[in-house]
C-alpha cells in the first residue's frame, strides 16, 4: 500500500493520501479505460464511440468537476452538496446511453479522488470513488426511455447513494452515535446531502425552458452524428 498510499495520522485516526506512485496507477487506469471505450462499437456495429462523443463527454466531466468544487455546505468525512454537479455525469447518459456514461462516471471517480480524497482503505477507496461515482453513469440505460433525462438521473444518484451508504456501513459504522443503527446513520449521513443536492437538481429540471433547452441539446448532439452515419452508410 505505501506504494500508492502514504499514511497520515491525525487526531488519533489514520487516512491515506495518494503517493506519486499513486497518481502515475490512476494515470494508467485512465488511458486504459480510454483504450478500452474506444474499442468497442457502437450499436450499429459500424462506428467505434465518436470524437464528438468524447468531446461533448469530456466537456460535462470539466462543468462537473467545477461545479462539484463549489460547494453549499460539506460533510467532516466526505461528501457535499454542490451546485449541480452529479447532473452533468448523468447528462451524458442521457445523451448517450451506458456504454459512455459508465466510462465518463468512472473517470471522474477518478478525478475526485485526485482531487478531494478521503481514504481509509483501499476496500473503501473502491466503495467510495470507483464504484459510487460510476454509479452515476446508470442513467445512461434510461437513454432514449420516456422522461429519461429525469429517470436516468434519479437511477444514478440512487446508485451513488447506495455504494455511498454501503460504505458508511462497513467502514464508518464506529462513527454512529451510541445506540444509533449504523444502517440508519449511514443513510442519513450519505442521504443528506445526495438528496439535497437531488431535489435541487430535480426543481430546476422541471422548468419547461431548462427541459426543452437540454432536449434540444440531445437532438443537436445525436442529429449530426445520425446523417454523419446516413452518408457513409
Amino acid at each position: 500500500m505505501s506504494l500508492f498510499l502514504s499514511p497520515v495520522v491525525e487526531d488519533g485516526y489514520t487516512t491515506y493520501s495518494i503517493t506519486n506512485g499513486g497518481y502515475a496507477l490512476l494515470v494508467v487506469l485512465a488511458v486504459a479505460l480510454l483504450l478500452l471505450v474506444s474499442y468497442f462499437i457502437n450499436k450499429d456495429g459500424r462506428f467505434k464511440i465518436s470524437i464528438k462523443q468524447m468531446t461533448v463527454s469530456a466537456l460535462c466531466l470539466a462543468l462537473a468537476f467545477v461545479l462539484s468544487n463549489i460547494k453549499l455546505f460539506k460533510l467532516p468525512m466526505g461528501g457535499s452538496v454542490t451546485v449541480f454537479s452529479m447532473f452533468f455525469i448523468t447528462f451524458i447518459g442521457y445523451l448517450y446511453g451506458p456504454r459512455v456514461s459508465l466510462s465518463a462516471a468512472f473517470a471522474y471517480g477518478l478525478l475526485q479522488m485526485v482531487v478531494d480524497p478521503y481514504i481509509i482503505s483501499v476496500p473503501q477507496m473502491v466503495c467510495d470513488y470507483f464504484l459510487a461515482f460510476t454509479a452515476l453513469g446508470l442513467s445512461g440505460f434510461f437513454y432514449g426511455k420516456k422522461n429519461g433525462l429525469i429517470k436516468g438521473y434519479l437511477a444514478g444518484i440512487f446508485g451513488r447513494f447506495f455504494f455511498s451508504t454501503l460504505s458508511g456501513i462497513i467502514f464508518f459504522a464506529d462513527y454512529a452515535p451510541e445506540g444509533m443503527n449504523p444502517i440508519v446513520y449511514s443513510a442519513a449521513y450519505n442521504g443528506s446531502y445526495i438528496a439535497a443536492e437531488g431535489a435541487l437538481t430535480i426543481i430546476l429540471l422541471a422548468v419547461p425552458a431548462v427541459h426543452d433547452a437540454l432536449s434540444r441539446i440531445k437532438n443537436e448532439v445525436n442529429e449530426k452524428s445520425l446523417r454523419k452515419n446516413v452518408q457513409l452508410g
